[in-house]
């Protein structure tokens, strides 16, 4: 059986996504969402997809919408989508830290019958924190490690010379929330975390710039009734966009071949 998709946003991730289904006969791009200005654009076309500005323009046919686009492209469009009782599937999870926002989402989705999921993007164990999460109460502190570089343009600049650094320094130390409104092109991974465990206040978050880096590093730490477990990934970013782990992008296909590696809210 074929799923018929629709895509928000035509950035790094989705092109990166669609050379990858590119001959999938399983999924097929019906939609792809993009800025009014930019429809028709001479780089802005895909196989026989159709590019719409608003998800009232998508095929009847289109049953799962993916948001590939960041925080501002889910909060136009998210209503939109669970609101046709469609299944939605994101990526950009730092933007549900605005409990309004989430919650909104969640109930209409209840109403329509939608579906809401977050993919595990650049971090694993989200099924080691859920279980544990069910099981009681649980301490947990996510760290992200990155180049020196990826934070530039970023209130990490305000905080230490990025320039100047010779060792791995911590420049920022606080909750999954605060992340998400002070870094929220970095909270994505933040966000996820406490999507599957205790929570966007419980989370504690480290953000460290280390100049010897090459790659993206990321380290969740757990503990709770059932004990304690540490899980660290390291992520290649793309190519095309070094500030975006090449994982999330295949952790999207992986949730369109299987349904896993996800979150699911409602």
């Amino acid at each position: 059986m074929t799923a018929n998709i629709a895509i928000i946003g035509f950035g790094s991730i989705t092109r990166t996504l669609l050379a990858s289904l590119a001959g999938n006969g399983a999924v097929r791009v019906k939609n792809i969402v993009v800025r009014p200005e930019r429809i028709g654009a001479p780089d802005h076309s895909w196989q026989d997809a159709r590019f719409v500005s608003s998800i009232g323009e998508l095929e009847a046919d289109v049953d799962t919408v993916i948001e590939a686009a960041g925080h501002a492209a889910l909060r136009q469009h998210a209503g939109d989508v669970v609101a046709s009782g469609r299944r939605l599937v994101l990526a950009s999870s730092g933007a549900l830290a605005d409990d309004a926002f989430r919650k909104g989402l969640e109930k209409t989705a209840r109403e329509t019958g939608a579906e809401i999921h977050v993919v595990s993007g650049a971090i694993g164990a989200l099924d080691a924190l859920a279980t544990a999460q069910i099981a009681g109460r649980q301490a947990v502190h996510y760290t992200g490690i990155k180049p020196s570089r990826a934070w530039r343009g970023t209130p990490a600049e305000h905080c230490v010379d990025l320039d100047a650094l010779e060792a791995p320094t911590t420049f920022f130390t606080g909750s999954a929330r605060e992340v998400a409104r002070l870094y929220p092109a970095n909270a994505n991974v933040a966000a996820t975390v406490a999507l599957a465990g205790p929570g966007f206040d419980a989370t504690t978050v480290s953000l460290i710039a280390d100049p010897d880096a090459a790659l993206n590093r990321h380290v969740v730490e757990a503990d709770g009734v059932l004990g304690s477990f540490r899980f660290e990934t390291t992520a290649t970013p793309l190519s095309i966009n070094p500030r975006t782990s090449g994982t999330t992008v295949f952790s999207i296909l992986s949730f369109l071949n299987s349904g896993s590696n996800s979150v699911r809210l409602v």
